[in-house]
């Protein structure tokens, strides 16, 4: 099951007793701002949990899976993440 905004806003709320609409807000703000830095293409470094980059990919051959028709596929922006030791070792359960 994947966690949700709604998850994270509910966890706000129990654990640390902030009121719904406060919790709404900080989720809310907290993303925009990783969003607007990944937009302008800066990378976003959370300590102890990872890094999100903004990677630069050129233009390249692919192909249509469905055709089998060879196209050229534009270049682009993609975001990768590169997970901490710390987060390694818990997902590990060391």
């Amino acid at each position: 099951m994947a966690l949700t905004k709604k998850d994270i806003v509910d966890r706000m709320q129990a654990e640390l007793g902030f009121l719904r609409n406060k919790s709404v807000e900080i989720t809310e703000s907290l993303l925009e701002l990783i969003k607007a830095s990944l937009e302008s293409g800066d990378d976003v470094l959370v300590s102890g949990f990872g890094k999100f980059c903004v990677k630069e990919k050129k233009e390249r051959k692919g192909r249509n899976p469905a055709t089998g028709e060879d196209l050229m596929l534009k270049p682009r922006r993609v975001v990768t993440f590169k997970w901490s030791g710390k987060l390694r070792e818990k997902v590990d359960g060391k």
